[in-house]
């Protein structure tokens, strides 16, 4: 009976370890939900409505695939494709767009090459618990800077929430 006992012990040890290996096969990723991303993509035009100005806003995800956009009724549709393509550059840098464009002005224009990206100020990395979530990008004030300026009050509107993300 005891060769029985430890070789079941060693079967297990065995599968224990070989399981042990593959958990390393499966990631998990902190992801912004749609209501998140709902709020900021609205706080973001009401900061910009406030001022006068008429924007779009985009959330997308740590992917760049879009989860909110908002145009403000007399925003040009243009700025739709702007602020997605500016909350893009965040994706792919991991810092603001206005940081992105001043750290690497060496290569600025041909990263606007690159489809769907746009090297401008206005986009925002959106953060918890030290994970990229995704990134808001704000088009239509008069300005980056401006653009920018909403985005940061948008993300400021939902601190709370981000700081208590799990």
């Amino acid at each position: 009976m005891r060769p029985f006992i430890t070789h079941n012990l060693a079967l297990a040890a065995l599968l224990w370890c070989t399981a042990a290996t593959h958990a390393a096969d499966i990631v998990t990723n902190r992801g912004i939900s749609l209501e998140l991303a709902e709020d900021i993509a609205r706080a973001a035009i009401v900061a910009c409505r406030d001022q006068g100005w008429q924007v779009s806003a985009v959330v997308v995800d740590r992917a760049g695939v879009p989860q909110a956009l908002l145009r403000d009724q007399n925003a040009s549709r243009f700025t739709i494709q702007i602020a997605t393509e500016k909350a893009n550059a965040v994706i792919l840098s991991g810092v603001a767009s206005s940081d992105f464009r001043r750290n690497r002005d060496d290569i600025r224009q041909e990263m606007n090459h690159v489809d769907g990206i746009l090297v401008l100020e206005g986009g925002l990395p959106i953060r918890a618990a030290g994970a990229l979530l995704g990134a808001v990008g704000v088009s239509g004030a008069p300005g980056g800077e401006r653009d920018e300026a909403c985005a940061r009050k948008a993300l400021e509107s939902v601190q709370e929430r981000l700081e208590f993300a799990d």
